[in-house]
């Protein structure tokens, strides 16, 4: 239960304490959130088009969670701020805000995919053979969403006040849960998709109750409070926290676009086959982006509580340490998506034609995956000293494009050949964002440290 000092601890042992739980703690995630499509995939007879079922849900789920990103990651920098001025008082208020905004947002959602799924899930690729099983996936996922929502939105509220491996240890209650109930309700239960919406949500809620179990104990500094709850912060975290909304909710648009292109393209019987191959090449994919994006979001904190207290050196050496991290991170992750992408994919299935298309998109869309760390960093770090108009324009930038490069590659180059507008888009982003944050970040953080120095806040 022992927390990180962010103030005064070495930067770079700061940085390895904080991104590594976090890395680790989102490829359990990642496995978590797979699990369920490697036993359907295996389910006899139906394996092959029941993951495509579970595929179309995937962005689906991975859209509700962005709504418990903006949450968490628009308070906790906001709070790691408010605590590196020593303002435990805001501190508190921040979380309790979040805490109920957490709550009416997942009921809201809840009722919007229940009453409007069956569309949903047709517009967005689903065919007549798979929406069956998409659609019961959706349904028995859809009323246990609140208890991802609330436990993803405030676990980043234990990643900010620096108990790291608790945060990872409430992934992995869900995903060891997970992976003991999948089989027994997919295959001993014989209740095949539902059992692995079943089996999903129950592991959800069980990482749900210790989170809110930590919150309220003794052992944080800052727990959740019902008092002190304000429009004012309210409008501040949602519009922190839309940056990485957007990243997240806008990834989940395209890749049900793509869904939506590959099916369109690639006809009836080929559209359901690449669609089959996509999923299983986003899943490898989010090995990669979610540890990622747990490495940077965990350094948040250090950044947002060194923004607040002006020590821009410590500012300046948590993004360094951050970046390297990350490239060493993408760099592995490139190794072992050319060396050992084949027996990833046969944890999906042994047909050759799936296998030999899904290594293949696995292979394009980490070809340029390195640059994506520089990505990664650059944005997050905006973020984490609230610098939101450039984290969000950089992100909508790269979205934009991704979009952009969907409509074009199909039409020049074949409907097989769209997977590499993800490498391409890649290199693009990074000169931009890159060019960015050279004329831009010196100027927002000497800013901050003449303002501290001006009022005599620093300590």
């Amino acid at each position: 239960m022992r927390g990180n000092n962010l103030g005064l601890d070495s930067m770079k042992g700061l940085v390895i304490r904080l991104a590594i739980p976090s890395m680790i703690a989102q490829f359990i995630n990642v496995f978590y959130s797979i699990v369920d499509r490697i036993f359907v995939g295996n389910i006899l007879e139906i394996g092959g088009v029941a993951l495509a079922g579970v595929g179309i849900c995937g962005p689906i789920v991975t859209l509700i969670s962005s709504f418990s990103t903006w949450i968490g990651i628009g308070g906790s920098p906001l709070m790691s701020i408010a605590m590196g001025e020593r303002n435990q008082k805001r501190a508190r208020h921040i979380m309790a805000n979040c805490f109920v905004m957490l709550i009416i947002m997942a009921l809201i959602i809840t009722s919007i995919i229940l009453i409007f799924k069956d569309k949903l899930l047709m517009f967005f690729g689903a065919s007549d053979v798979t929406f069956q099983y998409a659609d019961t996936y959706m349904s028995i996922y859809a009323i246990g969403s609140i208890f991802s929502i609330v436990a993803l939105g405030m676990n980043s509220f234990i990643i900010c006040q620096g108990f790291s491996r608790v945060a990872m240890f409430t992934v992995v209650i869900g995903a060891v849960a997970n992976i003991i109930l999948d089989p027994i309700f997919i295959f001993v239960l014989d209740m095949g998709v539902a059992g692995a919406s079943l089996a999903t949500v129950l592991s959800q809620m069980l990482s749900c109750i210790f989170v809110l179990w930590f919150l309220f104990s003794r052992y944080p500094k800052v727990r959740i409070t019902f008092r002190g709850y304000s429009f004012d912060i309210m409008k501040k975290v949602l519009l922190i926290g839309f940056s990485p909304f957007i990243i997240i909710s806008l990834d989940s648009g395209l890749i049900i676009a793509m869904n939506m292109a590959l099916q369109y393209y690639g006809g009836a019987n080929y559209g359901d086959q690449l669609v089959t191959c996509h999923t299983i090449a986003q899943s490898f994919f989010l090995m990669v982006t979610l540890p990622l994006g747990g490495i940077t979001g965990s350094t948040q904190p250090i950044l947002g509580f060194n923004y607040g207290s002006g020590d821009i050196k410590r500012v300046k050496d948590g993004q360094k340490y951050t970046l390297i991290v990350c490239l060493v991170f993408t760099a592995i992750m490139m190794i072992i998506a050319n060396l050992f992408s084949q027996y990833f994919v046969r944890l999906f299935t042994s047909d050759e034609v799936y296998m030999a298309l899904s290594v293949k998109a696995i292979k394009i869309f980490t070809l340029m995956v390195i640059p994506l760390a520089v990505q990664y960093t650059i944005v997050d770090g905006f973020t984490g000293i609230s610098a939101v108009r450039y984290a969000i324009s950089l992100s909508c930038f790269r979205k934009a494009l991704y979009f952009g490069a969907m409509i074009v590659f199909p039409l020049m180059f074949g409907i097989e050949n769209i997977f590499y507008a993800e490498p391409v888009v890649d290199v693009i982003s990074v000169i931009v964002s890159s060019f960015v944050y050279f004329k831009v970040m010196n100027n927002i953080l000497e800013k901050r440290r003449n303002m501290i120095d001006f009022k005599g806040e620093k300590v």
